[in-house]
């Protein structure tokens, strides 16, 4: 992604009258790269594609919520050009430093410095997974009472705004280590690893996108796969370099590649391993 960015100003999307703005918008390739002097929670509530933030890209599902600091550079991008393919709809709640001090009182003191730092920029950009529809369900509510205007409708999206925000911290910052979730919101790890295995995954990662700890994802993999992550990344690796071996005429080295392998002799070591055969010989049996 280009370091040039352009910079969206709150006058120019926030209501005056509340300092905040919700919207629900489909994703293109027309949104530029671009920061903002305002805070932002972007919810992904259907589709896929990509979101591109800072010097880092990530595949992106429903379920996902991005806390974007002020001036942290970004944007969201389809998964493809092509029609058949769903691009994501984001629903967006911007709020901008004025709002900001004026919730600061309902809210305790790490919560005050956690915003504080989203600021002024001593906090990156971090995001969580919704696992059970809460977040999902605050920002529809959000979303309709800024559609429709209503009596009390301020009130109703400060409250709101403030539910998201305890909400999404907790879900960070005060996770609970020992009760393991279960295996219908693991699978959307699982989902995750299937789109990115070629890639240099890490448990870092992994944490980053689902809002599990790397101590809570060792522990899931353990219980739901029996492996530990490197070795189902392996696993799955080698799974579909056999697909490949059966199914195309690629060279072996092309294949390595292909499945996130940097060196073939690691490749052939592994593959060994766990098939009992080399590559060649695989190939072979398989015609």
């Amino acid at each position: 992604m280009n370091n040039s960015y352009q910079v969206f100003e709150s006058q120019h999307f926030l209501q005056d009258n509340l300092h905040m703005m919700v919207n629900r918008f489909t994703e293109d390739f027309l949104v530029p790269y671009h920061a903002h002097d305002f805070i932002e929670f972007s919810y992904v509530a259907e589709g896929t594609g990509f979101h591109h933030i800072g010097q880092d890209t990530f595949p992106i599902h429903k379920g996902m919520l991005f806390v974007i600091p002020i001036g942290a550079a970004h944007v969201f991008r389809p998964a493809s050009t092509e029609r058949t393919s769903k691009p994501p709809v984001v629903y967006n709640c911007l709020f901008d430093l004025h709002l900001l001090k004026q919730l600061s009182v309902f809210l305790d003191l790490p919560l005050q410095e956690h915003l504080a730092s989203l600021i002024s920029n001593a906090s990156s950009y971090y995001s969580v997974f919704d696992r059970d529809g809460s977040i999902e369900r605050i920002m529809l509510h959000l979303f309709q009472e800024m559609s429709e205007s209503h009596i009390g409708s301020k009130a109703m999206l400060y409250a709101l705004l403030n539910q998201l925000i305890v909400t999404v911290y907790r879900l960070k910052f005060e996770g609970n280590e020992t009760q393991l979730p279960t295996s219908e919101s693991f699978h959307h790890v699982m989902d995750y690893i299937e789109q990115n295995f070629n890639r240099a995954l890490t448990l870092s990662e992994l944490s980053r996108v689902s809002g599990w700890s790397s101590r809570q994802l060792q522990r899931l993999f353990a219980k739901y796969t029996d492996q530990t992550f490197g070795a189902f990344l392996q696993s799955l690796r080698i799974r579909k370099s056999c697909e490949l071996l059966r199914g195309s005429s690629h060279k072996i080295a092309v294949i390595a590649e292909l499945v996130g392998y940097t060196s073939i002799d690691s490749f052939n070591i592994a593959f060994k391993k766990n098939v009992g055969l080399t590559p060649t010989e695989y190939r072979k049996s398989s015609l």
